[in-house]
């Protein structure tokens, strides 16, 4: 007996949705391998503080100069920096680690727009996978530092307070710099997030925000001197 034909046609491109399906197993493997040099080169580099910001922000404008600044003072104070390896505040933060002889990394990634490599990078890791690199933002580090920036930056500030909040990594300063930048975003936190409901007060407990490079350092140093850093929880 024949089988009947399908009473449901198959839908337009589903054959190319099958296909790309099919390459799974082997995409686990490349996964696999990005994850193992990763891990292999971030575990030899020491303390290392990740500042996350904009690569929009030009070499000539005050924030570029206060991202430069952070990473000279991370450098001065035994700390290398991670970021995202492009331009803007991380190519700022990454030349002044860099020019202080600093451990300067960073964790580039694979984008159409925007994402080109700055020449301050003492360490330079490439991603095809933009989990990978969080992982690898927060794997290592002591602390986390935040400067204006967009999507990405305000992404990557919330990804950190939410993995804090949840237990799934230990208490790290996260230290948001430029408060005017930030209100509207803060002032939703308290009268929309909290007055509902949805955060606890405790929860605008989980970052510190400054006006500057040294006031984040300052805070930096003082969390640490009594014992506030982490890993990832395994």
């Amino acid at each position: 007996m024949k089988n009947k034909p399908s009473q449901h046609p198959v839908p337009k491109g589903f054959s190319d949705v099958e296909d790309f399906t099919m390459s799974d197993t082997w995409r686990i493997f490349r996964i696999m391998a990005e994850f193992v040099e990763a891990f292999e080169t971030m575990s030899q580099q020491g303390p290392l503080v990740t500042v996350f910001g904009s690569a929009r922000v030009q070499p000539d404008s005050p924030v570029y100069k206060e991202a430069e600044k952070m990473g000279r003072l991370l450098a001065e104070n035994g700390y290398g920096v991670i970021t995202g390896g492009g331009d803007g505040i991380m190519g700022g933060v990454n030349k002044g680690a860099y020019e202080a002889g600093g451990n300067s990394i960073g964790l580039n990634i694979e984008l159409l727009h925007e994402q080109v490599p700055n020449q301050y990078q003492t360490h330079s890791l490439f991603f095809r996978y933009f989990f990978i690199r969080k992982v690898c933002f927060l794997k290592y580090t002591l602390g986390v530092i935040v400067f204006p920036g967009g999507y990405g930056t305000l992404d990557e500030f919330l990804e950190s307070i939410t993995l804090v909040q949840t237990g799934k990594i230990n208490r790290i300063p996260i230290i948001v710099v430029g408060g005017d930048f930030w209100q509207d975003l803060f002032t939703w936190f308290h009268h929309g997030l909290l007055e509902s409901g949805a955060i606890d007060e405790a929860d605008l407990e989980l970052y510190k925000v400054v006006p500057d490079a040294d006031a984040a350092i300052k805070y930096l140093l003082e969390c640490h001197r009594y014992g506030v850093q982490t890993t990832v929880k395994e």
